[in-house]
């Protein structure tokens, strides 16, 4: 059995990633003083996409869902505002 990791479910533009690799690398060097070389900043960012990214995946969707129900429900205001009493 291989210990290879899945392909991570989110996958980047390659400006995007190279950026999120520059970030992971200045982080480390900054908050660890630790030197992240590309290959296992790539390694890291694979491994935090694939297992973490479906959480803030779907929290992101949540917020999104939330959001939209609200303004539905301010829509729904609004139209009830526009009625007319009846009698």
């Amino acid at each position: 059995m291989s210990s290879k990791s899945a392909p991570p479910l989110i996958r980047f533009p390659n400006a995007q990633k190279s950026e999120l690799l520059t970030l992971l690398q200045d982080w480390f060097d900054k908050e660890l003083d630790q030197e992240l070389g590309q290959f296992d900043a790539e390694f890291l960012l694979d491994f935090i996409a694939a297992k973490m990214g479906p959480y803030f995946y779907n929290q992101a969707l949540a917020d999104a869902q939330a959001l939209i129900a609200a303004r539905l429900d301010s829509l729904n205001d609004g139209f009830f505002e526009l009625e007319k009493p009846l009698g």
